[in-house]
């Protein structure tokens, strides 16, 4: 299957323009989350660009029942297309099966649904390939605690939703990199969940403290998670500059952190170009045009050095 990149910067724009009106309805796996509040404000901003199309959003707060009953209001509505960000990417076929069934066609987005590879015709994926994200990451990882003299190093793995396919291949991705010749001098001392939130980032790195875990690297499946890491530290009383702390997603609060010295490392996932190419997906297919069954969005390694590039100025 041919994969098409799409330009990852946000001044990209999708030709498409709907010839007529389009309702379009839309499930986010969760509105309080900061990545996806981003991809569902990258599609309202393109949907304003085209010509009668009408989005009707819905939040599925993490509820994999309310968000197949989503759907099938969508359809019962008779809506022209329809985009979802699944909640559990292993309860996707029958999301895919119901559009199909119903004949509108269908466009995940960010989360890679556990049947990309037999989509039915009509449906697509859009996102990032994960394998770039926590390869990015932990190859700087790997790179920053070589450049600090470390001969041997620990690190922590904080996980998102175990659910969602992002958190397993990023996870695989840190393990694959820490496996290579070059990056073997490091070693996972303590790996869990923190369902992609702060709070429980922060939560799950005091338990690390509390229980005298010793480590000079944390490397988090997306940056809320990260961030957790680097308040519970700091109120620990923690010396930041005895850790290398990385995440994913390159948000704005992420940044925020890399400019005051706390975070070394994220990479930018462009939720807003994710937003848009999935819009833009669907209104190609509810006018009968081809499109790919995987639309990949490039990820971008962030460091401290190029970081103002993806600051966003109000």
């Amino acid at each position: 299957m041919r994969k098409f990149l799409l330009a990852a910067c946000a001044s990209v724009s999708f030709v498409a323009s709907a010839a007529h009106a389009e309702n379009v309805g839309v499930s986010m796996a969760l509105f309080d989350d900061n990545f996806l509040t981003v991809l569902r404000t990258g599609m309202q901003d393109y949907a304003k660009t085209q010509k009668g199309v009408t989005l009707q959003i819905e939040d599925a707060q993490n509820d994999v029942a309310k968000q197949q009953s989503q759907i099938q209001n969508f359809i019962a509505s008779n809506v022209d297309a329809i985009i979802v960000n699944p909640v559990d990417t292993d309860a996707t076929a029958a999301i895919s099966k119901l559009a199909a069934d119903a004949g509108i066609p269908l466009v995940y987005v960010n989360r890679q649904p556990v049947n990309v590879d037999s989509l039915p015709d009509k449906q697509a994926f859009v996102a990032s390939d994960e394998k770039q994200s926590g390869t990015l990451q932990t190859k700087e990882v790997c790179r920053l605690l070589k450049a600090s003299g470390a001969k041997e190093a620990s690190a922590v793995v904080m996980m998102g939703e175990l659910s969602n396919q992002a958190a397993r291949v990023r996870t695989q991705d840190i393990k694959d990199v820490i496996a290579t010749p070059e990056c073997s001098f490091i070693k996972i001392v303590e790996e869990q969940t923190a369902n992609w939130s702060r709070t429980q980032g922060a939560d799950l790195m005091t338990n690390w403290l509390s229980s005298d875990v010793k480590f000079n690297a944390v490397i988090a499946n997306n940056d809320e998670m990260a961030i957790g890491a680097i308040q519970s530290l700091k109120a620990a009383g923690k010396n930041m500059k005895d850790y290398v702390i990385a995440g994913i997603d390159g948000t704005q609060d992420a940044l925020a952190a890399m400019q005051a010295g706390d975070l070394d490392v994220s990479v930018f996932q462009n939720a807003a170009g994710q937003g848009r190419g999935a819009l833009d997906a669907a209104l190609k297919l509810a006018k009968g045009e081809k499109v790919d069954k995987k639309v990949y969005v490039p990820f971008e390694l962030v460091t401290p050095d190029n970081a103002k590039k993806y600051v966003v100025k109000n």
